[in-house]
């Protein structure tokens, strides 16, 4: 085949290429409600039936942590990187986290056990179709009712309510954000501030009955890698820490107990050059015509002012080329980007960018006045590629 002409515009890249999360299979989503349905609780499916039911079950997830962050630093997390394969007392797996791959959305997956179709946290910030608003669905920014915008009860509320004893160990800040009650709530909340606090609380609330389902969480691996990156000694020394953490929660395991270490998301570095880094608040092109920029770098949600979604899509496809994966809002749902065939909740239709957009390469779509925080981060998240999309499960059985 002929070599492209340098004057050409970039080939759109094929949406059929997008690797999609595995919704209903292994999906972050399928976790909570397999580790349920082992312990007895009403209406869960199975969907991970590697697992084997356990009387008490933890999750513990860890912010930012992906498969390949794992895989790729060895010396710096020798407990987790033991937990990679299988033998005796452990399995080691990737989950994908569903789209996009990002905190608020994963964390509603994990919680609810539903796709964000069914939950309807499609993103970092969406649009909010009865105010015509942007929303962080991270920082619930504009306020609105959690319970509106996520109606469905959390599969730690079924278990409570199935006599399960159920728990959430995390930072005391958490406990009364609105994404906590709409994705996590459901038996106790207790806040730590130490990590060694959460472990060793998780461990005697997990021995506190004879089913229990308990979630703790730890943030920093993400925080630090957003400011210094994936490859910053920074990051490598949370990575070391939190493995200590995981060893520490693991070796406190009750009789008839399973640990599960997970994760949100995974991360890259993007370099700070402009063919890395593509600011829409300085391109005439991309800006044409949309009215609200949503989402985050690696997964942009664009809103479209009337009647110009159709020219927006082709435009950003054409300027994006095989750099990212470019879909209409209803060719990304057809696809599976959100969830599989038939979950896509009413509700959340309107939420979802007119245009949706996918990294592909290590490249990202910046806003540098909209979001002059976002803009200069170092590493970020967001798209399907296995470095953001794939999350460890790694389990550890008394």
């Amino acid at each position: 085949m002929a070599a492209q002409p340098l004057w050409q515009d970039p080939v759109p890249l094929d949406l059929a290429t997008a690797p999609l999360p595995e919704y209903g299979s292994g999906s972050l989503a399928d976790l909570l409600p397999t580790l349920a349905a082992g312990q007895g609780v009403p209406d869960m499916t199975a969907a991970l039936p590697e697992l084997t039911p356990a009387d008490r079950n933890c999750v513990f997830l860890i912010d930012g942590l992906g498969w390949e962050q794992i895989k790729a630093h060895p010396d710096e997390a020798p407990y987790l990187t033991s937990l990679l394969g299988t033998s005796r007392g452990h399995t080691g797996r990737p989950l994908t986290a569903g789209f996009p791959a990002t905190t608020a959305t994963s964390l509603a997956s994990v919680g609810t056990g539903l796709p964000p179709a069914a939950h309807g946290l499609p993103g970092y910030t969406v649009r909010d179709p009865a105010t015509g608003a942007l929303m962080n669905q991270l920082r619930w920014k504009p306020w609105t009712d959690p319970h509106v915008w996520q109606p469905y009860p959390t599969v730690f509320q079924l278990a409570d309510a199935a006599g399960v004893h159920t728990a959430q160990v995390s930072a005391p800040d958490f406990q009364h954000t609105p994404l906590t009650k709409i994705a996590l709530s459901g038996g106790t909340f207790f806040g730590r501030l130490s990590g060694e606090e959460r472990m060793d609380l998780a461990a005697q609330q997990l021995a506190a009955a004879d089913r229990s389902l308990v979630y703790t969480y730890y943030s920093e691996v993400d925080g630090k890698g957003h400011r210094f990156g994936v490859d910053s000694d920074a990051w490598r020394g949370q990575l070391g820490y939190v493995d200590r953490l995981a060893q520490r929660l693991a070796e406190q395991l009750p009789p008839r107990a399973a640990l599960y270490v997970t994760a949100d998301h995974g991360m890259i570095d993007i370099p700070f050059d402009e063919e890395s880094r593509i600011d829409f608040d300085e391109d005439w092109e991309l800006s044409a015509g949309v009215a609200l920029l949503g989402g985050e770098g690696r997964a942009r949600h664009v809103y479209a002012v009337p009647g110009a979604a159709a020219d927006v899509r082709t435009v950003w496809r054409e300027v994006l080329g095989e750099r990212f994966w470019v879909a209409s809002r209803d060719e990304a749902i057809a696809a599976g980007w959100f969830g599989p065939p038939g979950a896509m909740d009413e509700r959340v239709y309107g939420r979802i960018g007119d245009v949706v957009v996918a990294a592909h390469d290590d490249v990202v779509v910046i806003a540098s006045r909209l979001e002059p925080h976002e803009s200069a981060m170092v590493g970020m998240h967001g798209s399907m590629t296995p470095a953001e999309q794939l999350v460890p499960l790694l389990e550890v059985r008394s």
